[in-house]
């Protein structure tokens, strides 16, 4: 089978004006359905490649740079970096990509923020996604897992080798769980950049962490939780600070939401086993 990835840039509109967000557009011949997967709060739409390869026999996949992260533009002003830019821009981009892939189906993974972004989108609009799938994030995420988060958020380190700075990663995405050497250098790959000989960095605005600044309470987002109309399946890091186990069962309970635990790991998982793209195809599909 062959799966094509083309990236696409688009204008959307700011606060600042008009921003470029770029897109990474996994397709093959027998492509039919859109999934979109949007990440988490420093990462970007690579972090989706190998998911992306396998899922792209069956839909276009469409894995974006939020603003602020990967290839996309960043923002003047950090304080604009939140949940109703990220939204806004999200309405604009899709009835473009429906139209691209000539489908009215929208189905929706997202990663921690790209969750919420998911949950939010189909709050304000119901009936905009046909499945959303919540990869360790939920209704309710405890004030001492955001607070972890905002230590080491834009903190704008520099790193003298890519060696140096998967080592750091390493320290600070060890929820991710057990993963290969390979796969550790993969991500280091596409979590860093180099600007400049001997300087490698996050490839991500350090004012993304702005919004962190301001937090004194957990985030409760279950009247969200409770105007959703489509189908959910919530996954869980089997030792995630941000999605509780306690919140997770409180999710279970809604009509058409199915919770599973990813065993070994914490927030969030990576989706990089071929078990865990196979059970998500397999719900997509059902």
């Amino acid at each position: 089978m062959t799966v094509t990835c083309s990236v696409q840039r688009h204008t959307v509109v700011t606060p600042e004006g008009d921003k470029t967000l770029v897109c990474r557009h996994w397709h093959s011949p027998t492509s039919q359905q859109l999934l979109v997967c949007v990440h988490g709060l420093t990462h970007n739409g690579r972090f989706f490649d190998e998911l992306a390869q396998q899922l792209a026999q069956y839909y276009h996949v469409m894995c974006p740079d939020v603003l602020g992260r990967g290839d996309s533009d960043w923002l003047s002003d950090s304080s604009l970096y939140g949940y109703p830019l990220y939204i806004a821009n999200f309405q604009q981009l899709l009835p473009l990509w429906r139209q691209q892939c000539e489908s009215q189906r929208v189905y929706w993974l997202g990663t921690s923020m790209g969750g919420l972004i998911g949950m939010l989108l189909e709050a304000q609009q119901p009936g905009t996604l046909c499945k959303l799938i919540l990869n360790d994030v939920g209704s309710r995420i405890p004030l001492a897992a955001l607070k972890r988060i905002g230590g080491y958020v834009g903190q704008d380190r520099q790193f003298a080798s890519l060696e140096e700075a998967e080592a750091e990663f390493r320290i600070i995405a060890a929820p991710f769980g057990a993963l290969t050497e390979a796969q550790w250098h993969q991500l280091a790959l596409r979590a860093f950049e180099q600007v400049q000989p001997g300087r490698w960095r996050f490839r991500y605005d350090p004012g993304i962490a702005a919004a962190f600044k301001a937090l004194d309470d957990d985030i409760d987002l279950t009247a969200a939780w409770q105007l959703l109309q489509c189908p959910v399946l919530v996954l869980r890091g089997s030792n995630s600070d941000v999605l509780t186990a306690e919140v997770a069962a409180e999710m279970a309970l809604r009509d058409d939401t199915e919770v599973l635990e990813i065993p070994g790991c914490g927030h969030a998982p990576m989706l990089l086993d071929a078990r865990q793209i196979e059970l998500l195809r397999a719900y997509l599909a059902c």
